[in-house]
């Protein structure tokens, strides 16, 4: 027997039971073997769930149990999640999740604990939720040198942004609404704040550029600081206001790695994904830019990556997926500051002022008392530094300011 286990009976862990159920002939093809669900691992009881009579609260009937050979780790967080997966990894068993905070954190140790034990860990759903990314970097796109990876990470904010955009809301307003239909939660700050796009954005970076970046080293800027004013002057201009995680390496061998609101231009594919999309734009140098677009999140699409690695854990049982990458430290990034670029501004100036710094200037729109513009390439093709622009403003009061991604 091939047995699977799943820790934590949420709604990740849930829809990989379903999905599992629902598709097990579709499954058993992809993996050429039947693939058993024997374990669920939870502390809570579910007396009306289908699967009651597979559920345990002991983690040691999973590890001890010889027919399990893929753990599916659900739980979130870095606790008992990493002790778990560790512990799972140690007894020789194939370890899926789709937790990207224990990913993001510990991923290049317990790949190597994998590459130990001669089992895999995968986790392509750790990124974009049921959209196929991972997979195609170490795959598909193995052929290319990646030089920048960046996209819309988080499916609450973008839905937020789009609110805001469509229905001109204030944030908190259009907070409000994504929280009444679920796609927010009561505490929406790993969201807001951007630290869900920040794990993402790591993980990805691992695997294109082969080294650890952890995400306490990276800025993060979140959605806070955007207002209804920002998305219609934006809009006006013909740019969206979008949330990105985005890491590019410089010619150097740095990287450069961050999270913040960028105004993307109209002309760009990722300005038409709205509500709770996601997007992920990978650029190579043999294929130019790739965007894989899909649901970010949810039960069943999410359930679906959590699946496809059980798939490709049961058929690499024997051959190992070479997944992997090395260890990093903070001196291998470059301060995205100094990436050069367009800037939005809306400045409490008006347009005279705005064009005795910035004589070529791109406005959107003025109101009483502010002016919102775009910065010229003055300084070259790419544009400014953000050193370079808080210097060429620092007389005036600056209401907001975000990079502009074409």
């Amino acid at each position: 027997m091939y047995g699977i286990a799943i820790l934590g009976f949420g709604v990740v862990g849930s829809g990989v039971a379903e999905v599992l159920d629902k598709n097990a002939d579709r499954i058993t093809l992809g993996a050429s073997r039947e693939l058993t669900l024997k374990h669920i691992v939870d502390i809570r009881d579910f007396p009306d769930s289908p699967y009651k009579n597979l559920l345990t609260r002991d983690f040691e009937t999973v590890v001890n149990d010889p027919e399990v050979r893929v753990v599916v780790e659900t739980i979130g967080g870095v606790g008992l999640a990493y002790e778990y997966t560790r512990r799972a990894l140690d007894a020789g068993k194939s370890v899926v999740t789709s937790n990207k905070e224990l990913v993001a954190r510990r991923g290049v140790e317990l790949l190597s604990l994998a590459e130990e034990r001669g089992v895999n860990y995968l986790f392509e759903a750790s990124v974009g939720g049921g959209i196929p990314i991972l997979r195609p970097i170490t795959q598909c796109l193995a052929a290319n040198k990646i030089f920048e990876i960046y996209g819309i990470l988080n499916g609450t904010t973008n839905y937020i942004l789009t609110s805001m955009i469509k229905d001109g809301a204030g944030l908190e307003d259009a907070l409000k609404l994504a929280q009444s239909k679920g796609y927010a939660e009561a505490d929406p700050s790993s969201d807001i704040d951007g630290t869900d796009a920040c794990r993402k954005i790591c993980i990805l970076a691992d695997l294109c550029f082969g080294r650890h970046m952890d995400p306490d080293w990276l800025k993060t800027v979140g959605i806070r600081a955007v207002t209804a004013a920002d998305t219609a002057y934006a809009d006006r201009g013909g740019y969206k206001i979008k949330l990105l995680g985005r890491a590019v390496a410089n010619p150097d061998g740095r990287i450069s790695a961050y999270v913040a609101p960028h105004l993307v231009s109209s002309d760009n594919l990722l300005a038409g994904v709205e509500g709770v999309m996601n997007a992920i734009v990978v650029r190579g140098n043999a294929i130019g830019d790739v965007m894989f677009y899909g649901a970010g999140a949810g039960k069943l699409p999410t359930a679906s990556a959590v699946v496809a690695d059980i798939i490709d854990a049961a058929k690499h049982e024997h051959s190992r997926r070479l997944i992997a990458w090395k260890p990093g430290d903070p001196t291998m990034l470059r301060d995205s500051a100094e990436l050069a670029g367009r800037w939005y501004a809306r400045v409490a100036e008006n347009e005279n002022a705005v064009r005795g710094v910035f004589p070529s200037v791109e406005i959107l729109g003025k109101a009483e008392g502010e002016t919102a513009f775009i910065t010229p390439a003055d300084k070259g093709a790419e544009g400014a530094s953000k050193a370079e622009i808080d210097a060429a403003l620092a007389d005036f009061n600056v209401l907001s300011l975000f990079r502009v991604i074409a």
